[in-house]
């Protein structure tokens, strides 16, 4: 005799599969100050995992977010190209700070003044 949990139970699995599905897979490209923030936003005293983004990946090919926080210098630029071009399709990608948007007060010789001279940004974050 079926008391009708196996109903609720079927169709929280099909939601949980597809909050699974339609989650943001973030890869976290970070080299300085702003990184560490990132950490503390991402540890357990903030829970970020309830929006879903549970999982920080460290493959490009597993991730659907690229996070770049912090300066990065014409010596990193290749690297994060090449990792923007091994995320599969659809990809976003997040400036996180200032340094990453725009240079920040780094205007010197060796760093990158905004990574949108390499890699098309969707969303920054300034700070």
């Amino acid at each position: 005799m079926s008391t009708g949990t196996d109903i609720i139970t079927t169709r929280l699995d099909a939601v949980l599969n597809w909050a699974r599905k339609y989650s943001l897979w973030p890869f976290p490209f970070g080299t300085a100050c702003c990184a560490i923030e990132f950490m503390g936003a991402v540890s357990s005293r903030y829970d970020i995992s309830r929006f879903g983004a549970e999982l920080v990946r460290f493959s490009p090919r597993q991730a659907d977010l690229l996070l770049v926080m912090g300066t990065v210098s014409y010596k990193q630029a290749p690297i994060l190209k090449r990792i923007y071009d091994q995320m599969s399709d659809p990809k976003w990608v997040v400036a996180y700070g200032v340094c990453a948007s725009t240079g920040g007060f780094y205007d010197n010789y060796h760093t990158l003044q905004g990574i949108d001279e390499i890699i098309p940004v969707d969303v920054y974050i300034p700070g």
